[in-house]
């Protein structure tokens, strides 16, 4: 497990190795698993981001803050921080999902960086624990804006179209491959009264809908100019 400390960038070196290994091990393997700690690195995360934000940015009000929060502690913010700190292939699993490739699953990740916080807290205090909150957010804090986030493709779609008085789009899969871990969608999305199908692939559902979204606003906006 020291060889493990020292792999993971996690700027951090357990002096109680056994809290690391119970953080990297998924209820999958059996026996004693991270969930504890999930669930109190999941309460410490929540409380130190909020922290932080209510320290940088005074001026702004609940609202803005909360989303700024929401946006930190999100899966997907925390299982990209999970793949940048090499944690995936540590955590230990089953072997269904082991096979199934969770390591790389959102969810899995980002359950073992919780449960990570919550090892770090009980095998420190919470001001190292704050340091290393500020630490694997460093980058994500100094690109962190309070302004409203652009509205997805989808959503900009459906605007353009109510605001002309059209019918709204509809969207249907036409393809999908890959494993069950890694699957592929093709979605085509159709717009009453164009010709053109505006088509486009992605590891999901809601991804390939976005990006056929976006190259059916382009069509629809150049037509204005």
């Amino acid at each position: 497990m020291s060889e493990i400390n020292a792999a993971l960038q996690l700027e951090y070196r357990f002096r109680n190795t056994d809290l690391l290994e119970e953080a990297l091990t998924h209820c999958s393997h059996g026996g004693v698993n991270n969930e504890r700690l999930e669930y109190l690195g999941d309460a410490i995360l929540g409380f130190l981001i909020a922290e932080i934000l209510f320290a940088r940015f005074p001026r702004h009000n609940e609202g803005a803050l909360t989303r700024m929060r929401s946006s930190l502690v999100k899966r997907e913010t925390l299982a990209g921080i999970a793949r940048e700190a090499g944690i995936g292939p540590q955590i230990r699993l089953g072997i269904g999902e082991r096979k199934s490739g969770g390591w790389r699953r959102d969810s899995i990740l980002a359950n073992a960086v919780e449960a990570i916080i919550g090892a770090v807290y009980l095998d420190s205090d919470i001001d190292t624990c704050r340091n290393f909150i500020n630490h694997l957010y460093a980058d994500r804090l100094a690109r962190l804006t309070p302004e409203p986030p652009i509205k997805d493709p989808k959503t900009r779609l459906q605007e353009f179209l109510q605001a002309r008085g059209r019918e709204l789009p509809t969207y249907a899969v036409i393809d999908e491959s890959g494993e069950a871990h890694d699957r592929e969608f093709v979605v085509n999305c159709l717009i009453k009264g164009m010709d053109a199908e505006f088509k486009a692939s992605g590891r999901s559902k809601r991804e390939a809908e976005q990006s056929a979204a976006s190259y059916a606003l382009q069509a629809l906006e150049s037509e204005l100019e």
